[in-house]
């Protein structure tokens, strides 16, 4: 059975996990630029969804990590709760993108299990979260890999294509995400005593 608190940040992995999803990542320009230009906004090209997956792993452990993301995939199935990006529902299983938000359970999982067995430290939460992002990965990988040869290549993109677009484009954003969120878990868990 689960913990009071395991539950509870499965619940806040769920809320951040489907905020995430419609929230763009940016990152400023450099400060000793401010007084020239003013502070501006750069898009990464990837929004904090991973980044919220991968929180929820630092803060609430492997359990509630996981069980998070079971939930967002089971409301982003159902067609009443269009949480995945491009809405949801059963139909959204033929979508490559699909494999990498199943990667979202094992990650979180992973992500977890890391946080919480290594020594509170900055290098342990970012391994324990490239950990979790590798693993998203990978799962994400091996789905368009077996939807492209279940279908005999006969999908929307290109399998090379694919692998473009949803691994090697967007890794180097979610790796600043995964900066991000280590010294954010770092900070929470100083000040929540974990």
């Amino acid at each position: 059975m689960f913990a009071p608190t395991e539950l509870l940040w499965a619940l806040i992995g769920l809320l951040l996990t489907i905020g995430g999803t419609f929230l763009e990542a940016y990152f400023p320009n450099l400060p000793w630029n401010w007084s020239q230009q003013g502070i501006q906004t750069h898009s990464l090209g990837v929004t904090y969804q991973i980044g919220a997956v991968l929180l929820v792993g630092c803060m609430g452990g492997k359990n509630a990590g996981a069980l998070s993301q079971i939930a967002y995939l089971a409301l982003g199935l159902t067609p009443w709760f269009p949480v995945f990006s491009q809405g949801g529902g059963l139909d959204y299983l033929t979508e490559p993108s699909f494999g990498y938000l199943l990667g979202f359970i094992p990650g979180a999982w992973i992500c977890g299990l890391v946080a919480f067995k290594a020594p509170q430290r900055l290098e342990s939460l970012s391994f324990s979260c490239i950990c979790g992002l590798v693993v998203i990965h990978i799962t994400g990988l091996t789905y368009l890999f077996v939807t492209h040869f279940l279908t005999w290549g006969a999908v929307l993109l290109p399998l090379w294509e694919a692998i473009l677009k949803y691994s090697i484009y967007p890794l180097p954003a979610q790796m600043a995400v995964v900066c991000a969120v280590t010294v954010l878990a770092y900070f929470l868990r100083q000040l929540m005593l974990y």
